[in-house]
């Protein structure tokens, strides 16, 4: 069962402000005003209309007459405060008092904290820690009595209509038991039962699930997606691996009972709490050198590099045993986490409101769910979705269906399982074509991310028409969008070795790439660039990429992608013997200038990419490079401030440069490579200003 009603639930991991639980440093007539403000404030907060109703009512009810007391002791130290007689109102409250209400102000304010988090935490979970909230509300009140008991009221010199309000309100703070409403009970017991009865593959019945949103005030398609973000952004707020397990039941719960209910919905234009890294500009180095996505758990490999833990994982499984990024033979497989640069990356991506950590929870490292209500509810899910859009007879109708696979598709590895063996692909290839824009768009972006999944790129490989259908969208997708996404299917493919070859080797995929990575808007050329160096690291695959003119590409991106495009060049250069050396040519002065205003990632695939055309290329090709005027100082520059890599790569050119001057460069002035014509010229390059 996926949650217990015998079983009490950890309260959340909240941030609440930093004065929250800190008593403030003011004076005794300050303090006064902020505790009247305080309590003023919270008596005008609106209980909750739903779940600990009572509880908000009373404690704000609570507040309003605290706030009537403060006022009159307030009143009562301003008046007094002028009477040279009463001294006390001068030099300040009796210490005890002082003391007292410094405890009220920080209780008042954990009052204030809890009624807001109660208002913005999700309604699923709220439900499930009723009692944990009903328990917290009522040690709050606990509290007010016994500091409103011992606050010393003669030494204050209240007036008999005070003190009667004080001994009321502390009469009525004394609660003996917390309250938790039965008819919150009843609810909490019907969602366990519910869930009991999923992960026993026993489909709810529709009229008591839509009984149980209508109590939750969860009544269309809108406020259960606002309620799958709260559920994730909850699962940030846990500690324990239950309680987040737990959560990732309630997201499948309330994910089947959106698409039951309400049916499937369409992406809003302006989502109140999330952005995707996409909408922003990624740090270089926050990125992973081979998917150039934002890390979200970077490792180092044996060489120093960093990856992202998925990227260079399935380089491994792809049967590599380089580093990726120097080409060296890695001396062992072991990935050790780069937890200062993870905790960097989590602090930008708070920075930016972008959510980082992710909620595919479910499933052990082992491949063992953890959570079989999740699972269950997630078959339900599918199979509902999957028989709606085989009937379906409206082009908007199956939009919003698709789209809820895409969005599902994108939670987790059991959802990209289910799907796929739900026979998805084939009805999914079929909506590729339509002329409508937005369902092509959610059609193609589900089999992106079913693809995520290694067993999903057997069979988009081989099933009927999908790869196909990918193709035509990557090469005339109604949208940029559309385009984008078929390209992160292509580089997603290309991770197993077999399918790279065969992608490679058909035209239609090498000239969609480069056609996007020309033309296309940023994100879209990103998505087409990851899939050309993905490509490009297969030597047979390179001779496809310079036929199909990648290093004139590579050109004319060069300003404004600057590290893709120079990471793509190397490879290709690398990998492409003598005719890559001579098609890369006429780029020797765009490398210098990288070399001289290139990021460090980008100097370093610059310096490499040198030092490969300088040994295959000849004399004429070191000629060209040692004409660039102030060369050698940007090198030097490099050995002196760039990556390890950087410098080591610059110190190999240096030495062919002068090698070359000196005459003593064997290979360079024996003319081992003359047979590849540079059609060198005398003339002098120099660096632009």
């Amino acid at each position: 069962m996926a949650v217990s009603p015998e079983e009490s639930f950890p309260p959340r991991k909240r941030r609440p402000s930093a004065n929250s639980f800190v008593a403030p440093n003011l004076s005794d007539h300050n303090l006064l005003r902020s505790l009247l403000l305080l309590s003023s404030e919270i008596s005008t907060l609106q209980p909750l209309l739903f779940l600990l109703k009572k509880n908000t009512s009373s404690i704000i009810r609570k507040s309003k007459l605290l706030s009537i007391l403060f006022e009159e002791i307030s009143g009562r130290d301003c008046s007094s405060s002028n009477d040279p007689t009463t001294s006390r109102y001068v030099t300040g409250f009796p210490p005890s008092a002082a003391l007292c209400f410094d405890e009220l102000y920080i209780v008042l304010q954990r009052i204030k904290t809890l009624l807001e988090d109660c208002r913005n935490c999700s309604k699923m979970w709220l439900l499930m820690q009723i009692e944990v909230f009903s328990n917290a509300f009522h040690e709050l009140t606990l509290e007010l009595a016994i500091l409103l008991d011992i606050l010393p009221a003669k030494k204050l010199k209240l007036n008999d209509d005070v003190q009667e309000l004080l001994i009321l309100i502390t009469k009525q703070c004394s609660d003996n038991s917390a309250y938790v409403d039965p008819k919150d009970q009843d609810l909490r017991s019907q969602i366990v039962e519910m869930l009991d009865r999923i992960e026993r593959e026993i489909v709810p019945d529709q009229s008591k699930l839509a009984e149980i949103f209508d109590k939750l005030t969860l009544r269309d398609s809108m406020s259960c997606r606002d309620e799958i973000e709260l559920l994730e952004e909850e699962i940030q707020s846990q500690t324990d691996e239950k309680s987040k397990s737990d959560i990732i039941a309630l997201i499948g719960f309330v994910r089947y009972a959106k698409c039951v209910l309400y049916g499937g919905s369409t992406p809003r234009t302006n989502s109140r709490r999330r952005r995707a890294a996409a909408d922003v500009s990624v740090p270089a180095d926050f990125r992973c050198p081979i998917s150039l996505d934002l890390m979200r758990d970077p490792v180092v490999v044996s060489t120093g590099q960093t990856y992202d833990r998925s990227s260079i994982t399935l380089w491994f499984e792809s049967g590599h045993t380089t580093c990726p990024k120097t080409g060296q033979t890695l001396t062992h497989t072991e990935l050790t986490p780069n937890s200062a640069l993870k905790n960097l990356i989590a602090m930008w991506c708070r920075e930016q409101k972008i959510p980082f950590e992710s909620t595919e929870l479910n499933v052990k490292s082992t491949g063992i769910v953890t959570n079989k209500t999740a699972l269950e509810a997630t078959k339900m899910t599918v199979s509902f979705l999957i028989n709606k859009l085989k009937t379906s007879q409206s082009v908007e109708t199956a939009n919003r269906l698709v789209h809820e696979l895409r969005v599902l598709a994108k939670a987790d590895s059991d959802s990209r399982a289910c799907i796929a063996e739900a026979s998805a692909l084939p009805l999914l290839v079929k909506l590729l074509g339509l002329e409508h824009p937005s369902l092509q768009v959610n059609a193609v972006t589900t089999i992106l991310n079913l693809s995520i999944l290694e067993a999903n790129k057997t069979r988009i490989m081989e099933t009927d028409g999908v790869l196909n259908g990918v193709i035509e969208v990557l090469r005339s997708g109604g949208t940029w969008e559309a385009k984008g996404n078929a390209a992160a299917t292509i580089f997603s493919l290309t991770g197993v070795p077999a399918y790279k070859k065969r992608l490679a080797r058909k035209t239609r995929v090498v000239k969609g790439l480069m056609d996007l990575a020309r033309g296309g808007p940023t994100n879209s050329k990103r998505d087409a660039l990851v899939a050309i160096l993905n490509l490009a690291g297969d030597r047979e695959a390179v001779g496809k990429l310079i036929e199909g003119g990648v290093v004139e590409m590579v050109a004319e991106i060069m300003d404004g992608l600057m590290e893709e495009a120079v990471a793509i060049l190397e490879v290709v250069v690398k990998k492409g013997g003598l005719v890559a050396v001579a098609a890369a040519y006429p780029l020797i002065k765009k490398l210098a200038i990288v070399l001289r205003d290139g990021t460090d990632r980008a100097r370093e695939s610059a310096a490499a990419t040198l030092v490969n055309m300088c040994r295959k290329g000849g004399s004429d090709m070191v000629a060209e490079l040692a004409a660039v005027q102030g060369i050698e100082r940007v090198i030097w520059e490099i050995m002196g401030m760039g990556t390890g890599r950087a410098r080591r790569k610059a110190a190999t050119l240096l030495r062919v440069l002068r090698r070359w001057a000196a005459g003593l460069d064997a290979e360079v002035a024996s003319g081992a490579y003359s047979d590849v014509n540079m059609n060198t010229t005398s003339t002098r390059i120099v660096l632009p200003g």
